[in-house]
């Protein structure tokens, strides 16, 4: 493929993947890519985080390796781990008379590492670098965040039995966080940061039509317009993007061709996902509705 040349190049390739992105999302990426830094992107859950890196990684031709995060994440489910029931095999095939020196020498080699997706997103032979998601970053704990530092800045990892392992081609890495929880300066600081936000009405619903082709005709911006009108209530949990999409792709398999009152209540769970904010839309579906059969 082609090296991305421009900010215009990058927004043209997000579309024609079907990710309508805006010109300051455009330019952080090309960014990153001219640099080689990661890219950390934050934002409400659902607004299109993830799925910008999945997107990339169609656009540049890569393999995506996804980390999802979570509380409790360690060294051994995001890096690496020895195998140690194969290494236990191999010390008894050895037997009692081998040389100690040589057989800790064989069971820490390569042959008995099992690659976890950092490791993979650094030492590998793929013909393009792939993209490295480090998905919601925000879930794992500071000793988690403490690690990812020398990956972030030198695109390598150590590893105390073989010592330290270089990307020979970085990775182009995203960085995702909703703000459950502050991240610390330090692992910013080795990024580029980007925010993105609700879209307005318009980018919604472009969105919904590049996303959810067989909407019916006008059905994306009520759906749009219904969304936007739930981000207006005082909810638990505003809708994202995704749950926009989520509740076109509904009324489009129940063969809807615009929105009613019924319509609307019997899907809102597209939309709402906690009882308590289910209870405060319905009654205020009435002008929700009125307002995005106005469209």
């Amino acid at each position: 493929m082609p090296e991305i040349d421009s900010i215009d190049d990058v927004l043209a390739r997000l579309a024609s993947h079907r990710y309508i992105g805006d010109r300051p999302l455009a330019t952080s990426i090309y960014l990153a890519l001219k640099l080689g830094k990661p890219l950390f992107i934050e934002g409400e859950a659902g607004v299109g985080k993830t799925e910008a890196a999945k997107v990339m990684a169609e656009v540049l031709g890569a393999r995506l390796i996804r980390l999802q995060c979570y509380e409790g994440i360690d060294l051994a489910h995001a890096a690496y781990e020895w195998n140690y029931p194969r290494q236990l095999l191999h010390i008894r095939l050895l037997g009692e008379g081998a040389d100690r020196a040589q057989a800790e020498r064989e069971i820490f080699s390569p042959e008995f590492l099992l690659r976890r997706p950092l490791l993979d997103a650094i030492d590998n032979e793929d013909p393009v670098p792939p993209v490295l998601l480090i998905d919601e970053i925000d879930r794992s704990d500071e000793e988690f965040e403490a690690f990812l530092l020398e990956l972030l800045s030198d695109f390598q990892i150590s590893i105390p039995e073989l010592g330290t392992v270089t990307a020979k081609r970085p990775p182009f890495v995203v960085v995702t966080s909703n703000r459950t929880r502050e991240v610390h300066d330090a692992l910013k600081r080795r990024c580029l940061y980007h925010w993105i936000d609700y879209p307005d009405l318009e980018k919604e619903v472009s969105i919904v039509e590049a996303r959810v082709p067989e909407a019916a005709a006008g059905l994306a911006r009520q759906v749009a317009l219904l969304v936007s009108g739930l981000r207006e209530m005082d909810l638990y949990k505003l809708p994202g993007v995704a749950e926009t999409l989520d509740w076109a792709r509904s009324l489009s398999a129940l063969g809807a061709r615009s929105v009613d009152a019924s319509l609307v209540e019997a899907t809102l769970g597209a939309a709402l996902k906690y009882q308590e904010d289910l209870e405060r839309a319905r009654e205020a579906i009435p002008a929700l509705v009125q307002r995005a059969q106005g469209a």
